[in-house]
């Protein structure tokens, strides 16, 4: 399931896996000032990230912030169309998870039953890469990873989750305009 974006095939979902903490939305034009594991203080990049609270956190790297999908370790795929991360949790005692068709054609379904928690507000400066928080950012290109397109601008941050149907393993978040 896992895939690296290096080349952009249109219509193709690509997935991204943590080993067994976080992922992180890094901006490009900070990726070198993320560390993940290593680091020479007591407190690494990617242990910061881990205590962060919540599904979905902002995290300063270099002069901006990134983004931190907690919780559980999850496949993710942003899906542009929608301003979501998608992440594929295990749904309680069920291993077995929706097809990745059925799931993406199920998110306006899902986004309609999920619960938010308050958004967040985050001014991005443009492409982000989506990778494991334990691998630094010089090296997230050369593993799994997906590079996230937005505009550089101000947005809104929401996690949220479904409590229950089909889609009771998805942890969604959402980036789009800033409330109010």
């Amino acid at each position: 399931m896992a895939r690296c974006a290096d080349a952009v095939v249109p219509d193709v979902v690509r997935w991204v896996e943590s080993a067994a903490g976080p992922l992180i939305a890094v901006p490009e034009a900070v990726l070198p000032f993320w560390a993940g594991a290593d680091g020479d203080e007591t407190s690494s990049d990617h242990d910061r990230a881990c205590d962060l609270p919540g599904h979905a956190g902002l995290l300063p790297v270099g002069d901006t912030l990134a983004l931190v999908l907690g919780g559980e370790p999850a496949a993710t795929a942003y899906l542009p169309e929608h301003g979501l991360f998608v992440r594929r949790c295990a749904a309680g005692d069920e291993p077995r998870l929706l097809s990745e068709a059925r799931l993406i054609a199920e998110v306006p379904a899902a986004l309609d039953d999920a619960v938010w928690e308050p958004a967040l507000e985050w001014r991005v400066p443009g492409p982000l890469v989506l990778f494991d928080a334990a691998r630094s950012g010089r090296a997230a290109t050369a593993t799994d990873h997906a590079r996230v397109e937005l505009a550089p601008g101000r947005y809104g941050v929401g996690a949220g989750y479904v409590p229950r149907g089909p889609w009771a393993g998805l942890r969604l978040v959402r980036v789009g305009p800033p409330a109010g």
